[in-house]
């Protein structure tokens, strides 16, 4: 069965990649989602405009990944105590946010966020709300890292990331 969830854990393009790697996930959309204003752009999300953030939306055969190991992954691959953004990304639309679409999602979110705080010395700053609506990116970022990898960005930021979340997944459990 596939299912969805959405969240932002700073740059689109690292949370995108990250997930890519994932067995199970099925496809991963980079957009907007958390604020207010429809038909977000790029430009006004950059701008402070809208109030939403750079999420990605996570299709995945619930089958052969579970939303509890997406959730675990999601505090691996990002800093969620980091207020105000992520790294040298900052600003609102870049904050770690958890959007559910049900009640089992938020309870799971929840409880995924409480047994993550006991790895971290400083709070867990990630916002867990219910997702309105998600809103696809433009063209230009989706599957950016894939299609970009020797990009400035990606190059300095995503690569390292990705290199060592792949170590990490190679390791035994």
């Amino acid at each position: 069965m596939i299912d969805s969830l959405v969240l932002g854990g700073g740059c689109f393009w690292c949370t995108e990649a990250a997930y890519q790697l994932l067995p199970g996930v099925v496809h991963v959309t980079s957009g907007y989602a958390g604020g207010k204003e429809p038909n977000p752009t790029y430009e006004a999300i950059c701008a402070h405009l809208t109030g939403h953030a750079e999420v990605i939306k996570i299709d995945f055969d619930s089958s052969k990944v579970s939303l509890e190991q997406l959730l675990e992954y999601f505090w691996k691959v990002h800093d969620p105590t980091q207020v105000g953004g992520q790294g040298h990304d900052q600003g609102p639309q870049y904050r770690s946010i958890i959007l559910y679409a049900s009640p089992e999602q938020k309870a799971a979110a929840e409880k995924s966020r409480t047994i993550a705080q006991e790895r971290f010395d400083r709070p867990i700053t990630t916002e867990i709300a219910p997702l309105t609506k998600f809103w696809p990116g433009e063209d230009y970022h989706q599957n950016y890292f894939v299609q970009h990898p020797n990009q400035g960005y990606c190059a300095a930021v995503i690569r390292p990331k990705i290199d060592k979340l792949r170590h990490g997944l190679a390791r035994p459990h």
